[in-house]
């Protein structure tokens, strides 16, 4: 790559990707050690520039974490499925199913829409560190606000379900910890890079509106499929006792 096509792909210094996307040089630099972010077009041992799809990963990771309450680990595993299985063209495609589906199936998140981790501790009977190893198992995202840890409070009933858990038996003393809880966000997790796998060879050339009206359709069956499926298994294991 020529300086004049550097220059054109890559005009951004790091302050000016600072100034840009509003954050400091540190998170920057922080997302890129994580890799949610790719590296800069480096020029020297110390010198990288910047494009503007850097600046549309960083807006889209502080988007995820901080209006979405999702953790940064959920972040850069979505981003990393997104980006092995869709190109550019199919990403769009799916923009626009995403703009042609109902929010009464997946309402949009309210970023306002917050609660103190603490408060939920207390309601649910867990302590906060709990929460905080259910947010790093990658569940759901806490932020911190004016010195208060804060969660969406759609997450909370993941908060609440555990000190359910724990309130029938589930305790620490018999060695249950809220680690336990990723063995299902990783199937889940799993299945639904599968899913989208399984989407992109199979249906996205179809038109956004049909695309947008088939997973509308299919969505609440899967659903439903998953809950009744996961009991039948546990009939069929006891059956066999």
């Amino acid at each position: 790559m020529n300086e004049r096509e550097r220059i054109a792909r890559y005009p951004y210094k790091m302050k000016d990707l600072c100034e840009k996307t509003g954050l400091p040089r540190q998170v920057v630099h922080f997302y890129i050690q994580q890799g949610l972010v790719p590296e800069g077009y480096k020029t020297g041992r110390n010198t990288a520039f910047y494009g503007e799809e850097h600046v549309a990963r960083i807006k889209l990771v502080r988007q995820l974490q901080h209006e979405r309450f999702l953790p940064l680990k959920a972040i850069r595993a979505m981003l990393e499925a997104r980006d092995e299985v869709f190109s550019p063209v199919q990403r769009r495609v799916l923009e626009d199913v995403k703009a042609r589906m109902s929010d009464a199936l997946l309402p949009p998140r309210d970023p306002s829409n917050t609660v103190s981790v603490r408060a939920v501790c207390e309601a649910a009977g867990v302590s906060f560190d709990e929460v905080r190893a259910l947010s790093e198992g990658g569940l759901f995202g806490i932020v911190e606000h004016q010195r208060e840890a804060l969660i969406n409070s759609e997450d909370a009933w993941m908060v609440e379900l555990w000190g359910e858990l724990r309130a029938a038996g589930f305790t620490e003393e018999l060695g249950f910890q809220p680690r336990d809880i990723t063995l299902f966000e990783r199937a889940i997790s799993k299945l639904f890079d599968d899913e989208v796998k399984l989407l992109a060879s199979r249906m996205s050339h179809l038109p956004p509106e049909d695309l947008a009206t088939m997973l509308e359709k299919a969505l609440p069956l899967i659903n439903s499929f998953l809950a009744r499926y996961h009991l039948t298994r546990a009939r069929n294991f006891l059956s066999t006792l």
